[in-house]
């Protein structure tokens, strides 16, 4: 992975810690699933009238919008509003590294020893602070955040089996899926009024905080956030791109820690650079082959398969595109 692209996972990183606190104070203001709908529905509208559809198979991206949108949000949003602290929610949350892994081996993705063994590091800076973060949290949080964390997992590989000609309107169109069930799901869970009512007193004054919040989420978290992603995502496997989600936790907590009054504990802190070290070890460039000796004139008639003179891993990575 370019520099430049290990900077754009880490701004996304950012942008998503960040909106773990933009999720908290949205929560005080709006009903949790109604709140998830309303961060894709303030972008569908404008998307199907003025940015063009996406060359990719429906398939897909009904799957990402799914996955990425109605699963991963609906449920994180669930979670932190039944007691499951913002902070924590943004590390166990990060499980998508690891399911988004598993996945892609299912789709013959590979992933070699480097980067199994950042994702070994990160993954264990990842859960010594879920470990002292989890001990007052009850389990359906927990069981919702990881459910939200496989969602995710589940878009990353539709994003990635999708391939998108314009990864930018496909990130923008994926928000016309998540309105409809979630908005379906909110009317039984909170009422079918209780969500309107919650978003028309956003316009006031004690309101613009909610309405603030729901903005970020829906303009950073998806067109910013997503955009860029989604980008990373057609160029590179998901298993290189996935490590950089570990990132929000330690952004996410740090935010928490500013702005919420959370401690960051000495232990949270060694955790959180273990999480960044694992994951500057799974995505950094490796060691540059030794240049291949000159193939030998073939004596007679022309060789089969790769050319005279070309590096056999030439060939092999060839083939693995």
């Amino acid at each position: 992975m370019s520099v430049r692209d290990r900077f754009l996972a880490g701004l996304v990183a950012v942008v998503w810690g960040l909106n773990f606190l933009a999720v908290r104070i949205g929560l005080d203001h709006y009903p949790p699933v109604f709140l998830s709908a309303m961060r894709f529905l303030v972008l569908a509208v404008p998307v199907v009238l003025f940015v063009p559809r996406p060359a990719v198979a429906t398939r897909w991206l009904v799957a990402y919008g799914l996955g990425f949108g109605a699963v991963q949000f609906g449920l994180l949003f669930l979670a932190i509003d039944n007691g499951m602290p913002s902070g924590q929610a943004s590390v166990v949350v990060q499980a998508s590294a690891p399911f988004t892994m598993v996945l892609g081996l299912l789709w013959g993705e590979r992933i070699n020893r480097r980067q199994l063994a950042g994702i070994a590091l990160a993954v264990a800076g990842m859960a010594a602070i879920a470990v002292e973060r989890a001990r007052g949290a009850a389990l359906v949080p927990l069981l919702l955040t990881l459910l939200a964390a496989l969602g995710w997992a589940l878009g990353n590989i539709a994003a990635r089996r999708a391939r998108p000609d314009h990864p930018l309107r496909f990130a923008l169109w994926m928000s016309v899926i998540p309105p409809v069930p979630l908005l379906a799901l909110s009317a039984v869970l909170e009422g079918p009024a209780a969500g309107w009512r919650a978003f028309g007193d956003s316009f006031g004054a004690d309101g613009l905080p909610g309405l603030a919040a729901l903005l970020y989420a829906a303009l950073a978290g998806s067109v910013l956030g997503s955009g860029i992603w989604t980008t990373l995502l057609k160029r590179y496997e998901a298993g290189t791109v996935a490590p950089f989600s570990m990132l929000v936790p330690v952004v996410a907590v740090a935010v928490a820690w500013i702005f919420l009054g959370e401690r960051l504990s000495a232990w949270s802190a060694v955790a959180s650079a273990a999480v960044v070290l694992g994951v500057l070890v799974g995505t950094a460039a490796g060691r540059p082959a030794p240049a291949a000796l000159p193939a030998p004139e073939p004596q007679t008639g022309s060789g089969t398969g790769s050319q005279a003179g070309e590096p056999a891993s030439h060939v092999q990575d060839t083939q693995r595109s």
